[in-house]
């Protein structure tokens, strides 16, 4: 049987307001809450609460054989409670259907596995104890910032004994000749893998209102013709999987209603279930849904779902990334040691790996997205503001 896994990536940075020279020392905050409020309110009415309502719609009409997945960081959940309490309570009325699974991941969507180790797993069982405290559920697999991942991020998430599942992204290098519909294990063979389709994932949230696409404009229909085109009837009734990774703005916010996008969402899950060896699993299915033996992947290398090169470049490739993030991490041994919950909390909004993405410098189709994203003028602005940040956090220590 092949099993279509939806996850969808919820998440919104605490972003820096315009901070200068002269705001150091200030004793004002670094977060732009007006920018930060107008941005969640556009958002969940345009995404959050009409897909939450659609993905409810589903479940229901389908009576529990249409499932999803999300992973939502805990800064977007603090949002929802700041900004948009009812769109908390839509997610809430998604786990109580019981097909809906919510993923661990970092509080802050932060690197922190790259400087930090305590500083990883602290943010992970923050994470953790939000998702029970929330929704009821204690996260089963796991999704790093971005879908970053490499070998030692399993041997992290499998000490702490909670997770059995690690979701990333697909990547043609590692794969080589394999396919991503396959359930594979860690290289230590702890874990499982789940790895994005990344061309189908990509059709849907980049491609979908796209009129100079080929293959312009997709239908569920189309989409449901070439499901049925991959080799997963070839291979002797083992259960694969079809991992459909994306951002949930996809819906409504990237890909505006107006193109379309929530008519194909109601109409695929008819498409899918129509067809015999089709149906719909979470992610943390594949542990008891893989009946082969699962061949062990290797990631020496970080990989990611960002920009074309998919590894960390996206965060890590120019100086001011480099800078930024190294000084942020020598200053957060030193908050952490004064023991400030303040300062902390503060320091722990600043590892959120968005500040690193604006400051971004590349160029035609990865530099145009990093763009879109950002609320600032150019990479050095956003570079700017950070370490007028930090310069004042250094201050307060």
């Amino acid at each position: 049987m092949l099993n279509v896994v939806f996850y969808f990536q919820v998440h919104q940075p605490y972003r820096l307001r315009h901070l200068n020279v002269m705001d150091i020392g200030s004793d004002e905050s670094y977060f732009d809450e007006r920018l930060n409020r107008e941005v969640m309110r556009k958002v969940a009415d345009k995404c959050y609460l009409p897909t939450n309502k659609l993905m409810l719609k589903l479940i229901k009409k389908y009576e529990g054989k249409f499932k999803i997945a999300y992973s939502i960081s805990g800064i977007t959940i603090d949002q929802f409670k700041q900004y948009y309490p009812e769109v908390l309570e839509s997610f809430k009325e998604l786990a109580a259907t019981g097909c809906v699974e919510f993923l661990g991941e970092t509080y802050y969507h932060s690197l922190s596995f790259l400087y930090n180790k305590d500083e990883f797993l602290a943010q992970v069982e923050k994470h953790t104890n939000l998702m029970i405290q929330e929704f009821g559920q204690k996260p089963t697999t796991f999704r790093n910032t971005e879908l970053i991942y490499q070998d030692r991020v399993s041997d992290l998430v499998f000490d702490t004994g909670q997770f059995n599942t690690i979701i990333t992204e697909g990547v043609r290098r590692v794969l080589k000749w394999r396919t991503p519909l396959f359930a594979y294990k860690n290289y230590s063979r702890t874990m499982n893998l789940l790895l994005k389709s990344y061309q189908l994932s990509d059709d849907i949230a980049f491609r979908f209102s796209d009129k100079n696409w080929s293959q312009y404009p997709l239908t569920s229909e189309k989409f449901i013709k070439w499901i049925d085109q991959l080799t997963w009837k070839n291979d002797d009734n083992k259960n694969q999987f079809l991992n459909l990774f994306m951002d949930y703005e996809t819906f409504g916010e990237h890909q505006w209603a107006e193109t379309g996008i929530f008519d194909f969402m109601e109409k695929l899950p008819e498409e899918v279930l129509k067809h015999q060896g089709l149906g719909f699993a979470n992610p943390k299915d594949a542990n008891k849904l893989a009946n082969y033996q699962q061949e062990p992947l290797a990631f020496p290398q970080a990989v990611s779902w960002a920009d074309e090169e998919r590894d960390l470049s996206a965060w890590l490739e120019n100086d001011m990334q480099n800078n930024a993030i190294e000084t942020l991490y020598e200053l957060f041994e030193r908050v952490l040691a004064k023991g400030d919950p303040e300062l902390i909390e503060i320091t722990r909004k600043l590892t959120t790996s968005d500040h690193f993405y604006y400051m971004c410098t590349k160029y035609f189709n990865d530099g145009d997205v990093h763009k879109y994203f950002s609320p600032y003028d150019s990479p050095d602005q956003a570079y700017i503001y950070f370490i007028n940040a930090l310069a004042d956090l250094e201050e307060r220590l």
